[in-house]
C-alpha cells in the first residue's frame, strides 16, 4: 500500500467527487499506523479496524498523529475543576479553509457583515470558535464586521446601520447572550439576515428546548428562521441546521449513531444512541471520535442531538436540546 500523501488527500477531500467511503479507509490507516493513542486504544480492543475513540482522549492524551510541533493549540470551555479538552493543530490554515468552504456549503457564497457575540468564548484564549468567526471576519466580511462582548447598544446600532445600507447580515452568537440581546434591545432584521446560535446556556436556561430558544429569539430578531451550529473544539468541521431543523453535516464530516454501552454496534436510521463523528479534515490529530451526545441519525444524513451521557460532563456546546 502506498505511503498516505496528505497534498493528494486534501485535494480529493474538497473535490466535489469525492470518495468519503474510500478517504476514510485511508485516514484510518495513516492514524492507526502513526498515532500512539489510537493505537493503544486498539490494542486494548484486539482489533487493527476503524473505531471511534472516546472523545474524553483529548483531555488526557497528546492526540497527534505523526511527529510534529503543533502551530495552536484549540480549548475546551470546560468549568472550573474539570480538565478542558486540548486539540493541537498541526496547520491552522488548513482549519480556517474547511470553516470557510464548510460554511458556504450550507450559505450563499458571498460577502456578509460579520457580527459575533460570543462573550464567554472571547473572555478566554484558544477557542476554535472564535478563531473561525475571526477567520469568516477576515475572508468574506464587509467592512464593520466585528466582535461583541455586552455592548448590546454597539451591536444594535451596527445591525441597524448594515440594515440601512442593504447589506447582508450575519449574525452568529453564544445562545444565552444572543436570548439576551433579543429580549433587551428587540429589532426587526431584513428576512435574508443569518443567525446562528452555537448553543451554551451558561447554566443559566438549561431547561430550555432548542425549539423555544428559537422561537423566542425569531420574536426578538423579526425572523422567521434561526440556526444552529454543531461543533467542538475536537473536530475541524461542523454541522449546521437545515429547512427540517436537523443538523446537516459539512461534506467533510459524517455522523454514525452507535448503541450507548456498545459503541462499536451501529444502531439502525432513526434509533437514537451515542454519536460518532468521522471528521476527515481531522488529518493530523484524530478523525475518529465517540463523542459524549445522545442522537439521532435519519435516512438522508442528517441528525439531531437529544442530550447527554448521563457520565459526561456538561458542555456548553451540548446545553442546548431539542425537544
Amino acid at each position: 500500500m502506498p505511503e498516505f500523501d496528505p497534498e493528494i488527500f486534501f485535494a480529493q477531500l474538497y473535490s466535489e467527487t469525492r470518495d468519503f467511503n474510500s478517504l476514510e479507509a485511508d485516514l484510518w490507516t495513516f492514524q492507526y499506523r502513526h498515532n500512539p493513542a489510537i493505537q493503544a486504544f486498539c490494542k486494548e480492543l484486539g482489533t487493527d479496524q476503524p473505531v471511534s475513540v472516546p472523545i474524553g482522549f483529548f483531555k488526557h492524551f497528546e492526540m497527534k498523529t505523526g511527529e510534529w510541533m503543533p502551530e495552536t493549540n484549540f480549548f475546551s470551555s470546560g468549568t472550573t475543576g474539570q480538565i478542558p479538552s486540548r486539540h493541537p493543530v498541526k496547520d491552522i490554515s488548513l482549519y480556517e479553509k474547511n470553516s470557510i468552504e464548510g460554511f458556504f456549503a450550507f450559505f450563499p457564497r458571498q460577502r456578509y457583515r460579520i457580527m459575533g457575540l460570543l462573550p464567554s468564548y472571547l473572555e478566554r484564549s484558544g477557542s476554535s470558535l472564535v478563531h473561525m468567526v475571526k477567520t469568516w471576519i477576515e475572508v468574506f466580511g464587509l467592512p464593520g464586521s466585528g466582535f461583541y462582548l455586552h455592548d448590546f447598544d454597539s451591536l444594535r446600532k451596527t445591525l441597524e446601520e448594515s440594515a440601512a445600507l442593504g447589506e447582508r447580515i450575519l449574525l452568529i452568537g453564544v445562545a444565552y447572550a444572543l436570548l439576551d440581546f433579543a429580549e433587551e434591545k428587540p429589532i426587526q432584521l431584513p428576512p435574508d439576515s443569518i443567525v446562528i446560535e452555537t448553543g451554551g446556556m451558561k447554566g443559566r436556561k438549561e431547561e430550555m428546548i432548542r425549539e423555544e430558544l428559537h422561537t423566542r429569539l425569531q420574536a426578538g430578531l423579526g425572523l422567521k428562521r434561526i440556526y444552529s451550529e454543531y461543533g467542538m473544539t475536537e473536530l475541524m468541521s461542523q454541522a449546521y441546521t437545515d429547512i427540517t431543523g436537523r443538523f446537516r453535516p459539512a461534506p467533510t464530516m459524517r455522523v454514525y449513531v452507535s448503541d450507548i454501552h456498545l459503541n462499536r454496534l451501529i444502531e439502525p436510521v432513526g434509533v437514537s444512541g451515542r454519536l460518532h463523528i468521522v471528521d476527515l479534515a481531522n488529518v493530523y490529530s484524530c478523525a475518529f471520535i465517540a463523542t459524549d451526545d445522545i442522537g439521532k441519525m435519519y435516512p438522508d444524513g442528517t441528525f439531531e442531538v437529544l442530550g447527554r451521557l448521563d457520565t459526561a460532563e456538561m458542555r456548553g456546546c451540548s446545553l442546548m436540546v431539542n425537544g
